[in-house]
């Protein structure tokens, strides 16, 4: 029975294979606390220091610290929404984010790195901003990088983690070559 068998333990495949079973202890705990924290220390001192919309130059036409609050989700979207659910419906869509990353990691085999270090920036990242929308009801972003008239979008260290894990899985994904089809 595979229900009785612990995670981290061998299980047998139909086909005769073997597969050891993950759970989410397979993530790195410590990195999830470092960007959680490496996130809110940057937000308080932001809120701190930067007036709501004032901005400090760090590398000129390039890099500016602003301080803004996206009530929306990832690149602004819904940030213009003037609903008076949006802040519940922001929280639970990161909820439902963090499921899906939890149920991700328990499918993570041991010798999948980037997966795992890529899950657990996404992860750190994603409880960062969570914690700004359940005690603020929006996120605190404050790096500005643009050039010329062109800006994209301001983000935060949560926001830069999760980028870059979802790169390291995507790295992992088409890149690593281990997860070719094994033939029957």
């Amino acid at each position: 029975m595979q229900a009785d068998v612990p995670a981290g333990q061998v299980d047998p495949l139909p086909d005769g294979t073997m597969t050891v079973r993950q759970s989410a202890g397979t993530l790195l705990w410590w990195l999830i606390a470092l960007i959680v924290l490496a996130d809110q220390a940057t937000k308080m001192m932001v809120q701190r220091y930067i007036p709501l919309f004032d901005l400090v130059t760090v590398v000129p036409g390039l890099v500016d610290l602003v301080h803004i609050h996206n009530a929306g989700v990832a690149f602004g979207l819904m940030n213009d929404m003037t609903h008076p659910f949006r802040s519940a419906l922001t929280t639970t869509l990161a909820l439902a984010a963090l499921a899906g990353i939890v149920y991700y990691a328990r499918q993570i085999r041991p010798d999948e790195r980037l997966a795992r270090t890529g899950l657990s920036l996404i992860l750190g990242g994603a409880v960062g901003n969570l914690i700004d929308r359940v005690r603020l009801g929006h996120v605190v972003d404050f790096i500005d990088v643009y050039r010329g008239d062109w800006h994209f979008w301001a983000f935060n260290v949560a926001d830069a983690a999760i980028s870059c894990g979802a790169a390291l899985i995507f790295i992992e994904l088409f890149f690593a070559g281990r997860h070719a089809s094994h033939s029957v």
